[in-house]
């Protein structure tokens, strides 16, 4: 029965995929608009930063529409297709999780922040015009 429940959810995300991908892309709101040297300073901030996700994770879109919005330059570390991507989060952040926020700080210290709302609410407080 385990197994049959398995491939039942294996069917349903292989035939929801194209659709999560159209939604994702025709969701995407308008980015903000910035000076170029504004920009260039937020620009700088994001080498900080790297978003652990796959590409149709539901929560993983929204914060994904959410840096679209914001104009973020975050690196994208998938999950499912890059496994030295896959064993950093779970290694270093403790938890195969997604999505998750990598912030390295000036210091050099790594803070992982899982959760979307908490991420949007993160980026939202730092990048927000």
């Amino acid at each position: 029965m385990r197994i049959v429940i398995r491939l039942f959810f294996k069917l349903l995300r292989r035939i929801l995929t194209p659709f999560m991908l159209i939604y994702a892309e025709l969701s995407k709101p308008k980015p903000i608009q910035r000076d170029a040297s504004e920009q260039a300073k937020v620009d700088e901030q994001c080498r900080e930063l790297t978003l652990y996700q796959y590409s149709t994770c539901p929560f993983c879109i929204k914060v994904k529409k959410e840096i679209h919005r914001l104009a973020l330059p975050i690196e994208l570390a998938n999950v499912l297709k890059d496994q030295q991507a896959r064993s950093e989060l779970e290694q270093q952040g403790g938890k195969v999780q997604v999505p998750c926020l990598k912030i390295v700080a000036e210091n050099g210290a790594t803070q992982w922040l899982y959760e979307s709302d908490a991420i949007k609410h993160y980026l939202q407080q730092r990048f927000a015009a």
